[in-house]
């Protein structure tokens, strides 16, 4: 008896494992990770209130107590599983646009296709600035100056670095709103058509706030121009820093 049911055992312990896992894997996309991409755009932007606002908000992150047990333990470490496992779940799917082409079939492929795009981007984020932190090459109150100087860098006419912050941030928080939308279905939030439409009008509309934010921030970052609102007079604006550093 013990030898028929081995290897019905094995596939529903398998099958827990991997349901467990996917659970976590949804819940790591919003919180902590997910949250922590909101704080940060949040926190950008407040460079359009010029230098002195930013340095301040960074200079306010960077004192908190225990910051390296936090970083790791809230949002490095859950990004990891969160990416590893995504990635898995990314390269184990047989995306079928082609032959069923309803719209959620396309928010499937989608997700996983900018989850990947949002990893590749954040790796190279990370790397620019909280790497260069960490190894001692780039102090906080040098952000500022270094994202106005990375930002505003061009091959000819093509600003390519902001290019790739919009791309990437564009990723990051489609991946996060249509996520959230995953998240509530599948936790049983919404269950019945009328609460998931609703969901992926609010989530949409979110998604689209969120991408302004960034994007704003990133155009301010590089041309020192800001579509939503312009820093204070007396301010220390990213456009004077570009400026000055051009004169050097």
């Amino acid at each position: 008896m013990s030898e028929t049911s081995s290897p019905t055992s094995k596939l529903q312990a398998k099958n827990r494992r991997a349901f467990l896992l996917r659970k976590l894997h949804s819940l790591s996309g919003v919180a902590p990770v997910g949250g922590f991409m909101v704080f940060h755009l949040w926190e950008n932007s407040t460079a359009l209130q010029g230098q002195e606002r930013f340095d301040e908000s960074v200079a306010g992150i960077n004192k908190m107590p225990y910051l390296a047990l936090l970083e790791w333990g809230l949002i490095l470490l859950p990004l990891l599983f969160h990416a590893g496992y995504g990635i898995k779940l990314a390269l184990a799917s047989k995306p079928n646009v082609g032959r069923y082409t309803y719209s959620r079939n396309w928010m499937y492929t989608l997700q996983r296709v900018t989850g990947l795009l949002a990893f590749a981007y954040i790796c190279f984020h990370l790397y620019e600035y909280w790497f260069q932190k960490v190894v001692g090459k780039l102090a906080p109150d040098q952000f500022y100056s270094a994202l106005c100087h990375n930002m505003s860098s061009a091959i000819g006419p093509v600003p390519v670095v902001a290019l790739v912050y919009i791309l990437g941030i564009a990723a990051c928080v489609f991946h996060f709103a249509n996520g959230l939308w995953g998240f509530c279905f599948s936790w049983g939030i919404t269950v019945t058509r009328r609460s998931q439409r609703m969901a992926a009008t609010a989530f949409g509309i979110l998604g689209l706030v969120l991408f302004a934010l960034g994007a704003n921030t990133v155009i301010y970052f590089s041309t020192g121009a800001s579509l939503l609102g312009s820093a204070p007079n007396n301010a220390r604006t990213c456009a004077s820093v570009n400026h000055v550093s051009a004169q050097r």
